[in-house]
Formats: C-alpha cells, sequence, structure tokens
C-alpha cells in the first residue's frame, strides 16, 4: 500500500484539514517531473539527428544522468536556505515561529515550480505546527483541571474513609511536579537520539516500509516511567483547605435529578456518601480514559505528519535530483511538532496516576483501560452472513411456491386469510429492513470516513460492523421464514382442522424468541450494542427526565418511522390477550380500547421526539429545538387525523387530513434537506448543496433531496387511498411502510454526514466528559465570602 493511502488511513477523521497536504505536494511534483521529462525530450530531439546516437536519444539515460551531475551532484551544494521569522501574537505576549524557505536555484529554467513546492511545503508546515501548538496547550490546561479533579478525589476519599480524621496533611498529586512548557524553540527532546535527526519518538523515520507505517502509530508508548521514589518527598496540602474548595457537581443525568432539579429541591450541600464516591472515582475515571485518547491521537498526528514531510522531501528529491531533504528535515525536526515532548510526559503521568489510583498499582489491567484492542474482522461472521443470505432467499422462494401451488389467493378465504396473517409476520420483516438499512449505512460511513462510533459513542472494541449487523439481521430473516412457512403449511387445511391452535402460536413464539435474545443477560449475541441499545431506548421512552445525547434523539427519529411496527406489537396483545387467534380472524377494531391505544401508539414516537426537543430548548436556550419541537407537534396533529379518518371515514375528515398531512410533510421535508442534512445552500462552493462532501458525485445528493420528497408525499396514499385493485388495503400499507424506512435509512447517512461535517469544522475528535467536581480558585471564594 502506497503511503499516501496509510496516511490518508491514518488521520483522526475531524482533523483531516490540519495534517499535511500530501497529495497536493503531489501534485506540484508531478509538474516537476512533466517539466524535467519534457526538457530532457527537447534536448533529445536536437541531438537525435546524429545516427549514432540514436539509442541514447530513445532511452533518455546518459542526458539524464548529465542533468544529475549539473543539478544536485555536489552534495555540498546548497539548494534552499530556510529562515525563521519569529511572530508576536496580538492577543497575548507569546510568540510563535514561521518558517520560509529561499529557493537558491531561481536562475534555473523551470525553477518557478520548485519555488512553489516550496511555498506550499512552508505553508503546510507552518499551519501544522500552529494547530499542534493551540492543541498542545488545550490539553496542558486540561490536565492541570484533572490535578485538581484528582486532588479533590483523594481527600474525599480520606474523609468517607476516616471521617473523624482531622489535621490531616495530603501529599501533593505527583503529576503536578512535571513541568510543561510549550516553546517553538525547544531543541532537545527525550525522545530523540543525539545526533540523528531523522529518529522520531524512538523510531527510525527511514528505515519505516510504507506497508509498516499504520502499524506503528498504535504501538507509540513513552519510553520512560515515573519512578516512585520521586514521589516520596511532594508538597504537602491540607485536607480542609482542598475540601473548601470542592463542590460535587450534580449533573441532571437520571430523572430523580432531574425532578429535584425541576422542583428546586436539589441540595448543594449534602454530605457525599460512599455510593457518590464512587461514582464520582468512576465519572473521573471515564474523563482519564478519554483525556489518554485524546493524547495518543495527538501523538499519532505528529508522528504521521513527520514522516509525511520526510516522504514527500524523498520524493523531491528523486524527481528534482537535488539534496535538499537533509537541509529541511532539520528546519522540520526542530520546530515545534519535531522537538516537543510535552504529549510524552502527559501520557506518561497519565498512565501512572490511572495506574496508581484507578487499578489497585495493576498496571497491566490499568492500561487494559486505557488501551482497549481494536475489534478485529472475524471470518465466520462473514462466511455466516452469506450462509443465512442463502438460506433467506431459499426460504423465499419456497413460501412463493408453497402460495402458488396451492393457489392460496385464487381461493375465497385466500385474501382474507393472508390479510390475518401478513400483520403478524410484518413486524419483523420492519426490523429486518431496518437492520438491513443501519447495515447498509455503516458501510458507506466506514467508506466515506464519517466517524460513527465517535458521533455515537461507542465504547472502542465493542461497535458493530456492517457484517455484524448484516449478519443479525440474515439470522432473524432466516427465523422469520421458518416460521412463516410452518404457519402456511399447517394452516392450508385449516378448514378441516378449525381447533388446531398451534399454527397461530408460531408468531407468539417469535416474538419471545426475539425479546428473550434482546433482554438476555449473558454476555452472547452482542450483549455491549443490546445494553447500549435497551439504554437508549430507556432514554428515549422517559424523555425528558435524562439528558438528551445524539443516539438517543438519532432512535426517536427512527421510532417515528417505525410506527406500523409499534401498531403491530399493540395487534399481538390484542390478537393474543384478547382471545382473537381462537377464531384465526383479526377484529381487533371492533374493541374501543383497541381503537383508542391505535391512536396513542401511532403518537407516541412523535410524542416522545417533542419532548425531548422541549428539554434541549431549556437546556440550551437554542430557538432551533423550539421550531423541531414545533414541528413534531404539526406532524402529531396530522397522525391523529389521519387516523382518525382511517378509521371513521366521511368527507369531512378525509380534507382535514390532507391539510394537516401536507402542512407536516412540507415542514419535514424542509427540515431533512435545509436542517438536518445541511443542503440547499445558495452561497456555497456547491451550489445549492454545502461547501464540503463527502460523496465525490453531487448528483448524489441532488438525487436523495428528490426522493426523499418523493418517499415523503407517498405516505400520502395512505388518505387519499386510491383504487390499486391489485393490492389489498393491509398490502400497500405495508409497502409504505418499508418505503419510509428506507427513507429513514437514507436520511441516517446524511444526517451522520452533515454531523460529522461539524466536528470537522470544530476540530471536534473525542467526546466532553463532565468531571465529577468544582474546584474554586482563590478568586471565587472570595468572592463567595463577600
Amino acid at each position: 500500500m502506497k503511503f499516501g493511502k496509510i496516511f490518508k488511513k491514518q488521520m483522526v477523521p475531524e482533523w483531516v484539514e490540519a495534517y499535511m497536504d500530501y497529495n497536493g505536494l503531489k501534485r506540484i511534483l508531478k509538474q516537476i517531473r512533466s517539466y524535467k521529462h519534457s526538457k530532457l525530450t527537447r534536448v533529445a530531439s536536437r541531438v537525435s539527428q546524429q545516427a549514432e546516437a540514436l539509442h541514447r536519444s530513445f532511452s533518455g539515460l546518459s542526458f539524464h544522468h548529465r542533468n544529475y551531475s549539473e543539478g544536485g551532484g555536489d552534495i555540498e551544494e546548497q539548494v534552499i536556505k530556510v529562515d525563521t521569522v519569529v511572530v508576536q501574537q496580538d492577543d497575548d505576549d507569546d510568540s510563535r515561529k514561521l518558517y520560509k524557505t529561499k529557493f537558491l536555484k531561481k536562475s534555473e529554467e523551470g525553477s518557478e515550480f520548485e519555488e512553489s513546492f516550496f511555498k506550499k511545503l512552508d505553508e503546510n508546515l507552518n499551519e501544522v505546527n500552529r494547530f499542534y501548538r493551540e492543541k498542545v496547550e488545550e490539553v496542558v490546561e486540561e490536565a492541570a483541571l484533572l490535578d485538581k479533579q484528582m486532588d479533590a478525589l483523594i481527600a474525599l476519599r480520606v474523609k468517607v474513609q476516616k471521617p473523624d480524621a482531622s489535621n490531616l496533611n495530603l501529599e501533593k498529586h505527583p503529576s503536578d511536579k512535571v513541568v510543561v512548557d510549550v516553546d517553538d524553540g525547544s531543541d532537545d527532546s527525550t525522545m530523540r537520539t543525539p545526533g540523528n535527526t531523522d529518529v522520531v519518538h524512538g523510531i527510525d523515520r527511514t528505515s519505516i516500509p510504507e506497508e509498516e507505517a499504520s502499524h506503528i502509530v498504535t504501538d507509540i508508548v513513552p519510553v520512560s516511567h515515573t519512578d516512585g521514589d520521586e514521589e516520596e518527598g511532594g508538597d504537602k496540602q491540607d485536607l480542609h483547605e482542598i475540601l473548601e474548595r470542592v463542590k460535587m457537581n450534580n449533573a441532571l443525568e437520571s430523572p430523580i435529578s432531574t425532578l429535584k432539579g425541576f422542583f428546586g429541591d436539589s441540595k448543594d450541600d449534602e454530605p457525599i456518601s460512599k455510593k457518590g464516591l464512587k461514582k464520582a472515582e468512576e465519572q473521573l475515571r471515564l474523563v482519564f480514559s478519554e483525556f489518554y485518547q485524546k493524547l495518543r491521537r495527538l501523538k499519532e498526528y505528529s508522528f504521521m505528519n513527520l514522516l509525511a514531510f520526510s516522504k514527500i522531501m524523498k520524493k523531491y528529491e528523486k524527481i528534482a535530483s537535488r539534496n535538499a531533504s537533509r537541509n529541511y528535515m532539520k528546519t522540520v525536526d526542530n520546530s515545534l511538532i519535531g522537538s516537543s515532548d510535552e504529549v510524552n510526559r502527559l501520557l506518561e503521568r497519565v498512565e501512572v496516576t490511572f495506574v496508581k489510583h484507578f487499578s489497585s498499582g495493576n498496571r497491566r489491567e490499568g492500561m487494559k483501560c486505557l488501551r482497549p484492542k481494536v475489534k478485529r474482522e472475524r471470518h465466520r461472521v462473514t462466511f455466516f452472513s452469506g450462509f443465512f443470505s442463502g438460506c433467506s432467499i431459499a426460504l423465499i422462494v419456497a413460501v412463493v411456491f408453497k402460495i402458488e401451488s396451492r393457489k392460496l389467493m385464487e381461493k375465497d378465504y385466500g385474501t382474507a386469510y393472508m390479510a390475518n396473517i401478513i400483520p403478524l409476520y410484518s413486524l419483523f420483516g420492519y426490523i429486518i429492513l431496518h437492520m438491513l438499512m443501519y447495515s447498509a449505512n455503516i458501510y458507506f460511513w466506514r467508506r466515506y470516513r464519517v466517524n460513527y462510533t465517535f458521533i455515537f459513542g461507542f465504547k472502542q472494541g465493542t461497535e458493530l460492523g456492517y457484517r455484524e449487523v448484516f449478519l443479525v439481521s440474515t439470522g432473524l430473516a432466516v427465523l422469520a421464514f421458518i416460521c412463516f412457512l410452518l404457519n402456511l403449511q399447517f394452516d392450508m387445511d385449516w378448514k378441516i382442522k378449525a381447533h388446531n391452535t398451534l399454527p397461530q402460536v408460531i408468531p407468539l413464539g417469535l416474538v419471545t424468541i426475539v425479546l428473550f435474545i434482546l433482554f438476555c443477560p449473558f454476555n452472547i449475541i452482542y450483549r455491549s450494542s443490546r445494553v447500549f441499545f435497551l439504554r437508549s431506548l430507556l432514554h428515549c421512552i422517559c424523555a425528558p427526565l435524562y439528558e438528551v445525547t445524539l443516539p438517543d434523539f438519532f432512535l426517536a427519529d427512527h421510532l417515528t418511522s417505525q410506527v406500523q411496527a409499534i401498531r403491530s406489537l399493540e395487534l399481538f396483545i390484542c390478537y393474543y390477550g384478547l382471545g382473537e387467534y381462537m377464531q384465526r380472524q383479526e377484529k381487533c377494531h371492533s374493541h374501543g380500547v383497541y381503537n383508542v391505544f391505535y391512536f396513542v401508539v401511532g403518537v407516541i414516537p412523535y410524542w416522545l421526539r417533542f419532548l425531548q426537543c422541549i428539554r434541549r430548548l431549556c437546556e440550551e436556550k437554542d430557538s432551533v429545538h423550539g421550531y423541531n419541537a414545533l414541528k413534531y407537534m404539526l406532524t402529531i396533529i396530522a397522525v391523529i387525523i389521519r387516523t382518525a379518518f382511517e378509521l371513521r371515514k366521511g368527507r369531512n375528515w378525509m380534507i382535514m387530513a390532507l391539510v394537516s398531512s401536507g402542512v407536516a410533510i412540507c415542514m419535514n421535508t424542509f427540515w431533512d434537506i435545509v436542517i438536518d442534512w445541511g443542503l440547499l445552500r445558495r452561497h456555497s462552493k456547491n451550489p445549492y448543496l454545502r461547501d464540503k462532501l463527502l460523496v465525490p458525485h453531487k448528483s448524489v445528493y441532488f438525487g436523495a433531496m428528490v426522493v426523499n420528497v418523493i418517499l415523503r408525499v407517498a405516505w400520502m396514499q395512505l388518505v387519499l387511498e386510491f383504487n390499486l385493485k391489485s393490492l389489498h388495503k393491509v398490502a400497500v400499507s405495508t409497502i409504505i411502510s418499508c418505503l419510509e424506512i428506507v427513507r429513514r435509512g437514507m436520511w441516517s447517512f446524511f444526517r451522520l454526514e452533515n454531523e460529522h461535517l461539524n466536528n470537522v469544522g470544530k476540530y471536534r475528535a473525542f467526546k466532553s466528559v463532565p468531571h465529577p467536581f468544582h474546584y474554586y480558585d482563590d478568586d471565587e471564594t472570595d468572592d463567595k465570602d463577600d
């Protein structure tokens, strides 16, 4: 694999724009090579008149050798001169260094290409250093906050374990002793070998094959560790002095805390119990884990950019036949990204602190938590996915053959029988289709480098790939089709065996199996993913009592496309709870209670989403969430009126349903395209799209907008009820519900793409974990006393 592909693969997706423009520099080198080739061709054409030199003009080797000796044969001959310019910052007293390369061969023909190459190279180096400096300053500030958090945690541990202790002095947190200095001009680094500028992070970058570069970045670890003896004589802090400055952060994360905060019953001065301390420890454990991942990504960013500068300079030497790499790489090595060692020190500090305070001194367990293993693709997943796919296709053929061979649809009771059994099995069809769309989304998210694992907050190593999701969906499809085929087999002679209830219990058994797998507490069938799904589902059901996160409202949006599936669950309750299966006829609509819940079930997904918007409006004070809540309220009104028309009919209900549904469709379509997808920007670089696009073909976006509008309008068929003689009403409803699931799957891809691009614009590559303690500074304490 070429280095350019490795470099792109190893990029932090949200930091793509901050990396060196390796491909852009390669394009300039191609121009230099083209010019050199054309120059050699012109020279060769002049000497081609000599018959005895015909073979030399054809090969061009002799002229290439002559050009090499003229342009860069002398090793001591200087090609470039790199100047350092110190720029003073306007907002503070800090200064930073900018590098400007002067090309010393301007008199040569075609030198403008090489000048543009070094100009762009300098721009990249300065930009990489600027970004790296900003990120290092951020992690240094965050490390200072974590030091205070650890001081507070240690003090509270002592207080909880020894509540009667007094006049206790705590040893200063060992990581406070490490002095971190962000300086552009630092020339020394503990990670460098004296006299060897090609050693980066303890690795000789000149000896790295391109195919191994992708594996090196994951194995970079600090080469030194803090000696425990150095911690003995640390500074002491008074326990009561620390506790006076500390207060627990009461985040409204649970229903109880939300209700207490709403009714003003939240007490900040409650005594800290062992349970509260344990919760704070778990929260701080997550903070340290996320901070460590940020440091690792920052170190990988440094390493890969240094490697890219080295690779591009070697390409320049090869193409231009000039010895400029050593001179320029000295400048790169002496720059901030090449000489700074702050990230290594912070990595070491985090490891020492985490192992000591969160893993009882067990380094192996501590490092296992800090550096979880990357999930590996398993061949058996691919095998069983293909196996279940083939079985599903074979079962579909068997079902069709069974119906056609018995000519079920031509019999008097055939249509009524299918209208009775299809709603029971359509529930599984909706779930399977939704999972297949999710599998396709994961595939395209990975292909276009959408960091969906970060957006959803999946724990590293537990996220499902598209193969795993496809495996689960095809496995469920095989199970559902087997049950459906057995149901048909038992029911073909149901007129004779009128009291045979076994076929009617098969769908209930299938639901029981699915629910058992979903709620199974054992670590089988992707337990972590099932727990994540159930937790998000609980947050949706209990809205607005839980804090709304992206996975919660993303799942709630998908539930709005599964109204028919939720109504199928209601049908199961009626069908088996009220004994309808005994008569083999579905007459649930004759029950008044069922009709009431038929209204409620259709509204519930939109109502949950409405409550989520209200909570976000109250917390974030952003009017966009208010407009979003209005959108869902209009949809709720449309669903209620359309359901009333479905049950009661009548011209007046039809007109009201058409008007309300039309308004809701217009509002939802506008929100899908403009807000959720971020498209239809008139003044963007891509007219009527947006400035940044991950899919290279613009027609995909225009096609998606058209398809979204068509599938939104298809919902009107449930109101208009066009006379489709070839399709039963149940079949039409099932098809439209499947189209809505397909639309939601398409919406999901562009929704997450837009979210990812927003993160890229803000260089937001890590989730923000709230700290468990609020630590008052001296100024804040004085203000409280006043």
